[in-house]
């Protein structure tokens, strides 16, 4: 048993409130998490380019001997063994998170070794951004009203990039994530009539989200 078989409602911290109904329920792809948050191509290639350029050193200084075969044997299983790790947390932290969306709030229910609940109401969510990977994987970083009082580090990796000083809570690595958001979007908008929906021109960047889920006061 663990701690999440306690939970009322999986992915909420009780049951719902009479009239409260579940939209939609979801979790990040594993794999794409690893890659998206947890970097593992980045390190794989780090430690591989350590090993080329300590073979390719020892190779111009002659025939590469025992002791830097070695070592490059040695840099490879240390980068392998970082990627195994790395993947391993990703899993974690996939099995561990389930995003809820109710018809009144946005619930992140994240946290490996201390699990937590992070309530959002919808009225407080401003914008529902987007961006798209190539297998329909994306990432939605949510802009939300006023001052919230929310770590970075707390949230992480569930938290956008670089958003530090104001930190935005982020559903990662989300299956079909165009469908999400526009569903994240039409919720919101429900619960705020006065909000917008609008979409990214289509000459935006390809690094940019194929389009976004605004939801404007």
């Amino acid at each position: 048993m663990t701690e999440y078989d306690l939970e009322a409602t999986p992915g909420l911290p009780g049951q719902l409130p009479p009239g409260e109904r579940i939209v939609w329920q979801g979790k990040p792809d594993a794999r794409v998490l690893a890659r998206a948050a947890f970097h593992v191509r980045l390190v794989a290639g780090y430690f591989t380019l350590l090993a080329a350029v300590a073979l390719a050193s020892a190779l111009a200084n002659g025939v590469a001997g025992p002791a830097d075969l070695i070592g490059v044997a040695g840099t490879l299983a240390a980068g392998a063994l970082g990627v195994a790790l790395l993947r391993l947390l990703a899993w974690a932290s996939a099995r561990s998170t389930i995003y809820t969306l109710t018809d009144r709030r946005l619930v992140l229910r994240i946290g490996i070794a201390v699990p937590k609940c992070i309530n959002l109401p919808l009225g407080a969510i401003e914008a529902v951004d987007l961006a798209v990977r190539g297998d329909g994987s994306g990432d939605l970083p949510l802009r939300l009203n006023g001052t919230p009082k929310l770590g970075y580090l707390t949230l992480w990796p569930h938290a956008r990039a670089w958003a530090v000083v104001a930190p935005q809570p982020m559903l990662r690595a989300v299956p079909q994530a165009a469908s999400v958001a526009a569903l994240i979007a039409r919720t919101c908008l429900a619960a705020n009539p006065n909000g917008r929906i609008a979409t990214v021109e289509d000459d935006a960047p390809a690094v940019a989200a194929h389009f976004t889920q605004a939801l404007a006061a």
